[in-house]
């Protein structure tokens, strides 16, 4: 039972992070508020930069319903990275409170993910992902 519990709060937080990205996508005015070309430049970023952001939520969304660990840590890892430069946008473009809840609330939700579903062993995981792939002998 609380294995099916987990899983379905990792689709709803994939699903939540599948909009997000569809969002930074759209050319126009979105449920959120004004296109979000118009909110990165007002926050001080390129306009192309909400594709990057949209992109590696895209990513991580996947990684989070992967039922592997590894995977599931890397994408929550790489979106604590991403909502705490959300969050700190948002803290340094004083934005009113209901825009800025969401990025610090998920912030501490995608740490207790990644805290939660890190490898048992993190340095040898690491080390593992940068060696290099060997061929095998022809």
């Amino acid at each position: 039972m609380r294995k099916r519990l987990l899983t379905c709060a990792y689709w709803i937080l994939a699903a939540s992070f599948v909009v997000g990205a569809v969002t930074k996508y759209w050319p126009g005015p979105t449920f959120y508020g004004p296109a979000y070309s118009v909110k990165f430049v007002e926050w001080g970023y390129p306009s192309w930069f909400r594709f990057v952001i949209g992109t590696v939520e895209f990513l991580c969304a996947i990684l989070l319903v992967i039922p592997r660990r590894e995977h599931r840590f890397l994408g929550a890892a790489i979106l604590v990275v991403v909502l705490t430069g959300a969050t700190l946008t948002h803290i340094i473009n004083r934005n009113v409170l209901y825009e800025s809840v969401a990025a610090p609330t998920l912030l501490v939700v995608m740490l207790a993910i990644a805290w939660t579903s890190r490898p048992p062993n993190l340095l040898t995981w690491a080390k593992s992902l940068t060696k290099p792939v060997q061929n095998s002998p022809r």
